[in-house]
């Protein structure tokens, strides 16, 4: 069988110690992660990062690895001692991890005391949150999802300005393997619909209700923000559907986002006697034709 470098494939020296050993294992865990990479082989990367840490992080398998590996070369032949691997060793990963690593480390010989450790899987979930929830940061008691590492709820830290799609990784709050460490717990994160805005990334949009006069005199009006209310002013002539930003007033972050005030004129109703006279007296008087613009086409 083909001999496993495994110090090459976390990328460290033979030396090197077991903390550093962790974190490289991490920085590549994180790189080749199948939910977030973007590498055409990621899947495969992080089988195999995975079980050169399951082999290198135990002192003892590694001294083992290191006794019977330290003369062969990555891709050279490896042939185990007589009885490596004995009665229950070949098969025991359930396909998780390579025959090298199982003849190395499963049933007889010096490895035979050793019990085999499995890497955990990582679970995804959703969780929906309220729009304050994500503007202004919370902490959360949510039950936790199935195939987790335990039942029962897990408290998750909502960061100020999270969007919709963006996920908060519990470590080793995933499924927990045999013997080895849990995977990590990835929640998906979805913001609700809300009464009053709409989510655009970052930007928040509110539709804002205005009054013929206050469009046609321009006003100062009052809108609400998330942060709270605060005083807008209405140009002259606005027309509905008309845009107005108000910078930095969306979901906070480096980068925050703005609130996109979109206005909408509203028409009073002709309901009372007078309200109609009104009505006859501007059609009158105002030689006003909102629809010049096609007749002339």
């Amino acid at each position: 069988m083909e001999y496993k470098d495994y110090y090459k494939i976390l990328g460290v020296s033979r030396d090197v110690p077991q903390d550093e050993l962790k974190k490289a294992y991490r920085k590549l865990a994180r790189k080749y992660h199948p939910d977030v990479s973007k590498e055409a082989n990621a899947e495969a990367k992080f089988k195999e990062i995975g079980e050169a840490y399951e082999a290198l992080k135990d002192p003892e398998k590694r001294a083992q690895y290191d006794q019977f590996g330290s003369s062969y070369q990555h891709g050279q032949s490896f042939n185990p001692p007589p009885g490596w691997g004995g009665p229950g060793g070949a098969g025991m990963g359930g396909g998780n991890f390579s025959s090298f690593f199982e003849s190395m480390f499963s049933g007889g010989g010096m490895g035979g005391n050793d019990q085999f450790f499995a890497q955990g899987e990582d679970v995804n979930a959703k969780i929906t949150v309220s729009l304050e929830d994500a503007f202004n940061g919370a902490k959360k008691s949510i039950r936790r999802p199935g195939g987790a590492n335990q039942t029962g709820t897990i408290n998750v830290k909502i960061p100020a300005g999270i969007t919709s799609g963006k996920k908060i990784r519990l470590a080793g709050q995933g499924k927990a393997g045999a013997g080895g460490e849990a995977g990590d717990l990835f929640l998906e994160i979805n913001i609700a619909n809300h009464a009053l805005y709409q989510v655009e990334d970052k930007d928040v949009i509110i539709n804002l209700p205005i009054s013929p006069w206050e469009a046609a005199l321009g006003a100062k009006v009052t809108v609400p923000t998330l942060a709270g209310k605060i005083n807008l002013t209405i140009p002259s002539n606005a027309k509905s559907g008309q845009k107005m930003r108000l910078k930095g007033r969306g979901l906070p972050g480096k980068q925050a986002g703005d609130q996109i005030v979109v206005l909408q004129i509203m028409t009073p109703p002709a309901d009372t006697p007078e309200a109609k006279q009104l009505y006859q007296q501007m059609a009158e008087e105002l030689n006003f034709n909102p629809r010049e613009a096609l007749e002339n086409v």
